[in-house]
């Protein structure tokens, strides 16, 4: 069968190769951990989301292949459906439409009791990303544990599965780490990035009912501050309003939610968040760059104004549910928008190049390949 793979450590190494078509009964990553005898399940790949993550590993920045193999098939945003199904699987049947969770558990005692997403070890597992296959290809098996179910209402949506369970986690994550405020209920919310991941943080951001001003370069009109506003939220461009000038006018946000993949945007939010508020960071700053900041002075607002920074990254089995729930939410509250966000289809694997133009270009919000 067909997969997309590259070398890790040699840049711009993307290729199309052919790998064995799997089997239920195959061990597709025993070095991170077998599939117990009758859970494993054969899906079959129906499309798989792609994104900077998989422009920066054929750009050879970071990723490793499985041990003691050279290549690693990339794509780590799967949505399939179930085709054979162990002896001892309940959860998904034959016909049934999944998504499927990106971190293999280590050794860790998170890894231990679940919560791999968040493992203490300096390795991890990631298919796709580092030390594991991932999903551009045509099939794949693995653990019942790791797949999520996708609702047939919800399938045209499947491929944000993964995406929305970044953001799910990183929300959550905040307002449970708040609770040590006995009372925190957030009113105001920046989002900092317009791609698909600042998007879908706008959504879930206003299910919850918060005035929502999402931050972007470019300004409007276009199709990501449609989408934004379809949503119910304010898009704001930074070559118009600085994100300083925007919290004197609105008031300082009570929650930020970063995800620029810039360095300096990642510390500039810090200067304008409200007491007792909350930073998430969510991307990834890839390359060298140094900011000047006043330290001194975010240090004292930030000790007398009891503001949290969370970093968040990945999610478990838990948050893919959460993620299609709001996925779910919005298609009722805001029916038809989220389905904007994916704007550039590639019809086939062997198309590769196509899908790697794409990402180098600005305009394409989501690019996705349908297998």
């Amino acid at each position: 069968m067909k997969a997309v793979a590259v070398l890790p450590g040699k840049p711009n190494s993307v290729h199309l190769r052919e790998v064995p078509v799997p089997k239920l009964t195959d061990q597709p990553h025993p070095h991170v951990c077998r599939i117990p005898e009758g859970r494993a399940v054969l899906v079959k790949v129906l499309q798989v989301g792609v994104d900077a993550t998989d422009r920066e590993i054929n750009e050879a920045l970071y990723g490793n292949a499985p041990p003691g193999g050279e290549h690693l098939i990339i794509g780590h945003e799967c949505f399939g459906q179930v085709l054979e199904v162990g002896e001892k699987v309940t959860e998904v049947k034959p016909g049934d439409y999944v998504s499927c969770t990106v971190r293999r558990p280590g050794g860790s005692l998170f890894d231990r009791i679940g919560r791999n997403d968040i493992t203490s070890e300096e390795v991890y597992y990631e298919r796709g990303i580092n030390l594991c296959h991932g999903f551009l290809t045509e099939f794949f098996v693995d653990d019942a544990e790791y797949l999520v179910t996708v609702p047939k209402g919800l399938k045209h949506l499947g491929v944000l599965a993964e995406p929305a369970s970044v953001c799910a986690k990183a929300i959550e994550q905040a307002f449970l780490a708040q609770q040590r405020l006995q009372v925190w209920e957030p009113r105001r919310a920046f989002v900092m990035g317009s791609g698909q991941i600042g998007l879908l943080a706008t959504m879930m951001l206003k299910l919850r009912r918060m005035e929502v001003h999402t931050l972007a370069t470019t300004p409007g009109p276009h199709r990501k501050s449609e989408i934004v506003e379809a949503y119910g939220a304010t898009y704001v461009s930074t070559r118009q309003i600085s994100i300083t000038e925007l919290a004197r006018r609105v008031g300082k946000p009570d929650l930020i939610f970063e995800a620029t993949g810039h360095p300096e945007v990642c510390f500039r939010s810090m200067e304008v968040l409200a007491h007792n508020g909350a930073l998430i960071w969510t991307s990834i700053t890839g390359g060298h760059q140094e900011v000047s900041l006043d330290a001194a002075k975010i240090n004292l607002e930030w000790v007398l104004g009891n503001k949290l920074l969370v970093a968040s990254v990945n999610g478990n089995r838990r948050h893919f549910e959460l993620g299609l729930q709001a996925l779910s939410q919005g298609e009722l509250t805001y029916p038809g928008v989220t389905q904007r966000i994916l704007t550039h289809p590639v019809s086939g694997l062997d198309r590769y190049k196509e899908m790697m133009r794409l990402l180098e270009e600005k305009e394409a919000l989501k690019v996705l390949v349908n297998v």
